[in-house]
């Protein structure tokens, strides 16, 4: 008897556990869907369908239209099919994204590392300016929308051409997603700093501007001195070089440091070089 009663609110706990962990698998899976389709050229579509049918099925029933309501009935069963229709190249490229999410993220963010790195070494060394914006867990969908829009897989000579001198997308910025070029010729927000340097032109002002806005890490390359700069949360780091640039984006973007600003990842990077300096100056000498 006393096991039985001790049982029931094991049962019940276990319930109620299953409910929350219901709840929490149908919430994750709803807004990451929602999320992901939030910059779909097919979102439009579906709310319009969605809209139009919530119209249609609300009147009918207010004027009681019944064949309307027996079609609209038959219609709401295939929107699944429907989003599945116009949703096909998204859902394909989630899938794909998908089944190499947990093991390959690393490796195509330091790819992505690597080709940036090397377009802004070598656009530094012809002194052409460029101004690339990664793009973090804040999205800029509505800069995406205004600007030119692409969808390329980074490349360095794909970089290079864009910011090549007299391109038609030299002017602005290029705005990467994830491994893709989504946008080019973007144009980013001024920064309303009053402190910064009267020298840095517009280029660094809009990297400062867009990372005082959002979570983005911009890279600037200087047209006039061939610096290279990284700009993250509204703090400007000028020239890099380029394995420092590498160091940056790696704790920028690999590591996602956002409990430590770019100034902290400077001074901590700055130490480091202080120590390698010193030991190396100490090898020398025993040497």
């Amino acid at each position: 008897m006393l096991d039985a009663l001790v049982s029931i609110p094991n049962a019940v706990v276990v319930e109620y556990l299953k409910m929350a962990l219901e709840v929490f698998i149908l919430t994750v899976v709803i807004y990451k869907t929602l999320y992901y389709l939030r910059s779909a050229r097919g979102a439009s579509v579906l709310a319009g369908i969605t809209i139009l049918l919530l119209v249609l099925t609300w009147l009918s029933k207010q004027l009681r239209l019944d064949v309307i309501n027996w079609l609209l009935t038959g219609i709401w069963g295939t929107l699944g099919a429907a989003m599945v229709i116009i949703f096909q190249p998204e859902l394909r490229r989630a899938f794909a994204q998908l089944g190499s999410f947990s093991f390959f993220q690393g490796k195509r963010r330091r790819e992505v590392i690597t080709e940036i790195v090397t377009a802004a070494t070598n656009m530094a060394r012809r002194k052409c300016g460029a101004l690339m914006v990664i793009e973090r867990r804040i999205g800029m969908q509505n800069l995406i929308d205004d600007s030119v829009r692409l969808d390329i897989k980074v490349n360095a000579m794909v970089l290079e051409s864009i910011f090549f001198p007299n391109s038609p997308l030299h002017d602005g910025a290029v705005i990467i997603r994830d491994d893709r070029i989504v946008a080019a010729r973007a144009i980013l927000p001024l920064t309303r700093s009053q402190s910064i340097s009267i020298r840095l032109g517009t280029r660094h002002r809009a990297s400062l501007g867009i990372s005082e806005e959002t979570d983005a890490v911009t890279v600037v390359i200087s047209e006039e001195t061939g610096a290279i700069s990284v700009a993250c949360r509204g703090v400007l780091h000028r020239d890099l070089s380029p394995d420092e640039l590498a160091n940056y984006l790696e704790k920028l973007i690999i590591l996602e440091q956002d409990d430590s600003d770019l100034a902290e990842t400077v001074q901590m990077l700055e130490e480091q070089a202080g120590h390698q300096g010193s030991s190396g100056d100490g090898n020398k000498e025993e040497k």
